[in-house]
């Protein structure tokens, strides 16, 4: 890297746009189906190596196979990312590996239990903390100290458009997201003087294991056009390309940033009640 005429770091071109990440030490956490899992292989395909952190056992292993079948290189990390000993455990596993992160992707999440705020209760809000904020705090903590002394790197923080508008059907999900969100925003202000990118990904409309959004709407499919200003529902991938944008060096000045990936659902509208259902809802076949 070398200075322009103002004394501005000048940033190279990419070598190679089918490799985008290679050489790259990259950290998926929630890795092993759905939006991490697609996030994970895309990744690896573009030349990074990957560590999967991922709670099922199953999963896991799948990932693993698959990716590795495929070519690329990954290895993957049974924990769970709410317990801060096995965050310890597997960031000291990948630094003792590669001696250094260069991304970190933020991608466990859940919406359960959803209830109505006013039947939740404290073990429901912490469990909400838990599962949608706590562990982003911890594992990002965990390998923010090697790319300050790297000089170098990019964290994705995956979190949901729920936390970027309203979002009536549990404000405390809302609230975590947000914070994720704001969190972003204020870490990338913090760390990039230390050439740390940070920035997030609000999805919606997703299919994915965790959220189906497709079973019981097989009739009414030609309403996509509707419910989703692109006109149809969002898979795995579109997620995992934003995110392959955001860690490599084509995003390399972008930072603080969270994008909406939800097909337009943030900018064309959002929550609806309807009267006839008795609650709000953002796909309705009828209101």
């Amino acid at each position: 890297m070398s200075n322009g005429p103002h004394g501005v770091a000048h940033i190279p071109g990419i070598p190679d746009w089918n490799r985008l990440l290679d050489g790259r030490v990259a950290v998926v956490t929630g890795g092993g189906d759905g939006i991490g899992g697609a996030i994970a292989t895309l990744f690896a395909a573009h030349g990074a190596a990957v560590e999967v952190v991922e709670i099922d056992p199953v999963r896991a292993e799948r990932i693993s196979a698959e990716v590795a079948a495929a070519g690329g290189a990954i290895r993957s990390h049974v924990a769970d990312v709410t317990v801060d000993d096995d965050v310890v455990r597997v960031a000291d596993a990948v630094l003792a590996e590669h001696g250094r992160v260069d991304v970190l992707v933020n991608n466990v999440g859940d919406y359960r239990p959803m209830v109505a705020f006013e039947e939740s209760t404290p073990q429901s809000w912490q469990r909400m903390y838990d599962i949608n904020l706590r562990h982003v705090f911890s594992v990002t903590r965990a390998f923010v100290p090697g790319m300050i002394e790297a000089g170098s790197g990019s964290i994705v923080n995956v979190h949901s458009v729920e936390g970027m508008r309203g979002f009536p059907r549990d404000p405390v999900y809302g609230a975590m997201k947000a914070a994720v969100a704001h969190f972003t925003t204020c870490l990338a202000v913090d760390l990039g003087r230390h050439g740390i990118r940070v920035n997030g990904i609000g999805t919606d409309l997703t299919q994915t294991p965790q959220v189906d959004y497709l079973t019981g709407y097989e009739d009414v499919e030609h309403l996509w056009k509707s419910w989703a200003p692109v006109g149809r529902v969002g898979r795995p991938e579109d997620q995992a390309r934003v995110a392959l944008f955001l860690a490599s060096e084509v995003s390399g000045f972008v930072t603080g940033h969270n994008i909406p990936v939800d097909g337009g659902t943030k900018a064309g509208g959002g929550w609806l009640f309807s009267p006839r259902a008795g609650r709000f809802v953002n796909r309705s076949k009828h209101l």
